[in-house]
């Protein structure tokens, strides 16, 4: 594999995981040349399954740029590797069941925003604004509205962030 940092074809496998359904390989890598480490997944492509895009171009579905969308959504929110790879796994199974093999680039990102609503809501509005291409401030405040809202807790306080205990009046 190419580095990413120096673009020299001299690597080594450090680590390698299998994925729990085994149907794809995680590989850590590092650099003979300069000793940057680098992260390369491998595997089993659905056969002649094409995305058609808004503008009418086809192009052999790949599963690395959606898992960078993904996890461009995701960045620094507390969703796992694990998570990002289980969605894009999901959404492979799902594509490999399209009857004709072509698909449209708009039904996988409702296909992905489905799963980042009940994955991650900050995730979600994030890739939800790049793929629907929001116009306005009232277009992004739409789509936060359209979440379901979380009820709190019985005693009032919320888990994540509790209220300090109100002093007692006299």
């Amino acid at each position: 594999m190419r580095c990413t940092k120096c673009s020299s074809l001299d690597d080594k496998v450090i680590e390698t995981r299998i994925s729990r359904e085994g149907d794809f390989i995680r590989r850590r890598r590092q650099c003979l040349n300069c000793g940057h480490r680098f992260t390369t997944y491998e595997s089993i492509v659905p056969a002649d399954i094409y995305v058609v895009k808004r503008d009418g171009r086809r192009e052999e579905y790949q599963p690395n740029k959606l898992r960078e969308g993904i996890r461009s959504a995701c960045w620094k929110r507390s969703v796992s590797e694990e998570d990002i790879d289980s969605l894009i796994q999901t959404i492979g199974e799902k594509l490999a069941q399209t009857p004709n093999g072509e698909i449209s680039s708009q039904a996988i990102g409702e296909l992905v925003m489905e799963a980042l609503r009940n994955l991650d809501e900050v995730a979600y509005v994030r890739f939800a604004s790049v793929y629907r291409h929001f116009k306005d401030a009232d277009a992004f405040i739409d789509a936060v509205q359209d979440l379901p809202s979380k009820q709190p807790e019985a005693d009032g306080a919320d888990e994540k962030h509790p209220l300090p205990p109100q002093p007692e009046e006299p």
